[in-house]
């Protein structure tokens, strides 16, 4: 495909990105202002537009309450303005979906740099202007955060897409130079690489899983204390609509609490707050009904949640332990171990990474800590993982020792189907047309009867040896022949020559007296490929 076309497709990709979450939010706001207020501020619903979706890029939004409003509601003057940083993920996970989609088709394309470096400048320009043109005295966030942050969450899973993506075609560069510098490592080690990134993606997947089940047994357990917070809201069907809307927009954070709830960290809710397995403690929470999931109290029980993450972990080493190479002798254990390691590392990263993005402020005072904390999360995920992974990379392979038949007929058979069996041969039931002279009475098959690519080397010395030993016991019938008008092929060596051309052992010395037949000196031939293997040309 044309760079430029390219290009042009990196860059759509990009507008449509930062179209789709903006839209996702712009269009509810306007039909619920259109309906509910009838006379809307076009002025006021892009800048509370821009402020949810830099909010769901992880980009902090400064709230300043009004004085009238406070006079309203009575809150205390000194919590008029707070900062509002719990992220609602599902702005970013869609935006970074979609940049990992666009630089996989770029980089299939031919083009991986140039379309991700087309569409990430574009993203940056459309972040910059929406953070230009989203000011409002209400809703605020630092200017160059909400260019960078959103910016980032685009460029770099854009940049792991290109790479898969030139992983995957190849790229004629640096990816296609790393791959031949990983092959050219030894057998055991290759695939460690290509393992541990699968290992991650593997674990990752299955974390967000557990944590989802979490999430939804909660809502189910505790159904009746969200539908009471809902009744206790006494909001309209509008009032209803914006807080579903909202909920759902935080659901891929609220899965990730989950996931730290099972891993037995737990996550906050406030200032000296925590919700783990194992206890349970908080206050005066805000009336979000999805928050009435949150158990008062907890049992025992709870604590077998931490098998999960476990789980995880042996289930992705059975996965990688099935691609790792088969071996004759005994498995190395370093590569094995230094898999199991370099996944679990990863997984902990991971998880201090998912405590960063789902941890921060959703309100003023003691509301400013909330969600899990990296450096426990990440520790807990790495050590659990670890202990599932160890379970299935390092233990025993059963049928992987020395007699193992799969490696032995990859590496060492030529052919995938058993030889023939050696039968005698029949010239009448093989007869093809009128025998040919190219060759005396006993001394085999002629050179040139077999092309010189499938004859055994060690069948040819043979034939050549029995025909020496022949050429004086068949002198007078080879005269004969030519009194009769036979013309050979191939001239015979004189009758006196004691010299053989291939050594004869003890048994063939003694048996050279004897007539030979054609049917036995093809049988001897026959024999002598079978001992190399049973076909022409084996090798020693």
């Amino acid at each position: 495909m044309h760079r430029l076309l390219i290009t042009l497709l990196a860059a759509l990709d990009a507008v449509l990105a930062a179209a789709g979450g903006i839209a996702v939010v712009l269009a509810p706001l306007t039909l619920l202002w259109v309906f509910g207020v009838g006379s809307p501020d076009w002025g006021a619903l892009w800048p509370a537009a821009a402020a949810v979706w830099h909010l769901g890029h992880l980009v902090p939004v400064t709230i300043t309450l009004p004085d009238a409003y406070l006079a309203v509601t009575g809150i205390d003057p000194t919590f008029a303005t707070f900062t509002l940083s719990l992220a609602p993920l599902a702005f970013a996970a869609f935006t970074g979906l979609f940049a990992a989609r666009s630089g996989a088709r770029a980089a299939e394309a031919g083009a991986g740099l140039t379309g991700w470096i087309s569409g990430s400048l574009v993203f940056a320009a459309l972040s910059a202007g929406v953070a230009l043109t989203s000011g409002a005295a209400l809703v605020a966030s630092e200017t160059w955060l909400a260019i960078l942050l959103p910016s980032l969450i685009f460029l770099v899973p854009s940049l792991i897409g290109a790479l898969i993506g030139a992983w995957r075609v190849g790229d004629d560069g640096p990816v296609d130079a790393l791959r031949e510098r990983i092959e050219r490592m030894p057998t055991a080690w290759a695939p460690v690489p290509g393992l541990a990134l699968r290992g991650l993606a593997l674990t990752t997947l299955g974390l967000v899983g557990v944590g989802a089940a979490v999430v939804a047994a909660g809502l189910i357990a505790r159904a009746s204390q969200v539908i009471g917070l809902y009744q206790a809201s006494n909001a309209d069907l509008i009032g209803a609509t914006v807080i579903a809307l909202g909920q759902l927009f935080y659901l891929p954070t609220l899965v990730l609490w989950g996931m730290s709830f099972a891993a037995g960290p737990g996550f906050a809710l406030g200032t000296d707050t925590a919700v783990t397995p194992a206890a349970t403690q908080v206050g005066a929470l805000p009336g979000i009904p999805v928050l009435g999931a949150v158990p008062d109290s907890t049992s025992s029980w709870l604590l077998l949640l931490a098998l999960l993450p476990i789980a995880v972990g042996a289930l992705t080493g059975w996965i990688l332990r099935s691609r790792m190479p088969f071996t004759t002798g005994p498995e190395p254990l370093g590569p094995r171990l230094v898999l199991a390691v370099a996944v679990a590392a990863l997984t902990g990263g991971m998880g201090a990474l998912a405590a960063v993005v789902s941890s921060g402020s959703i309100g003023p005072g003691r509301l400013v800590d909330t969600g899990p904390q990296p450096g426990p999360l990440a520790l807990t995920l790495g050590l659990e993982v670890l202990v599932g992974l160890a379970i299935l990379l390092l233990s025993p392979r059963f049928g992987a020792d020395e007699g193992d038949d799969r490696f032995e007929e990859r590496e060492h058979r030529g052919f995938s189907f058993a030889a023939r069996e050696h039968v005698p041969f029949d010239r009448d039931e093989h007869a093809t047309g009128p025998t040919p002279t190219g060759s005396r009475l006993g001394a085999g098959i002629a050179h040139d009867v077999w092309p010189s690519s499938y004859r055994d080397p060690d069948a040819v010395a043979t034939d050549t040896a029995l025909g020496t030993r022949r050429g004086a016991a068949d002198a007078d019938t080879s005269s004969s022949r030519a009194g009769a008008g036979v013309s050979l092929s191939v001239p015979l060596p004189p009758a006196s020559d004691p010299t053989p051309s291939a050594p004869v052992t003890s048994a063939e010395s003694a048996g050279a007296s004897d007539d030979l037949t054609d049917d036995e000196v093809r049988a001897r031939i026959r024999a002598a490929w079978s001992e190399h293997g049973g076909e022409p040309g084996g090798k020693h």
